[in-house]
């Protein structure tokens, strides 16, 4: 097998695939067998599943709100849609939504 072209040139610049480059291409599997052994290569190539799955999963919806309303849950700063949804329970708490 040729000598794979290295895929940077002199500035850091990746360069274009080739052909050539695409028929050297080989599975990750059997690459991380070689590097790391076959039974780390089917540990690292497991899918990792994402994030857990909730017992009650949030919902999008689209929503008109009045523009104070809106500006003063964002200006509480990263979060705001998680206190502005715990208000809406806390609400619901003492209120009927009808």
């Amino acid at each position: 097998m040729a000598k794979p072209l290295p895929l940077t040139d002199a500035d850091g610049e990746v360069r274009e695939l080739t052909e050539t480059d695409f028929k050297q291409m080989r599975p990750a599997g059997e690459v991380f067998a070689e590097l790391f052994g076959a039974e780390q290569a089917v540990e690292m190539l497991k899918p990792k599943g994402g994030r857990p799955h909730k017992d009650s999963p949030k919902v999008f919806t689209g929503i008109r709100l009045d523009a104070e309303v809106l500006e003063a849950f964002r200006a509480t700063g990263k979060g705001w849609q998680t206190r502005m949804n715990d208000a809406l329970k806390e609400w619901l708490k003492d209120h009927s939504p009808a």
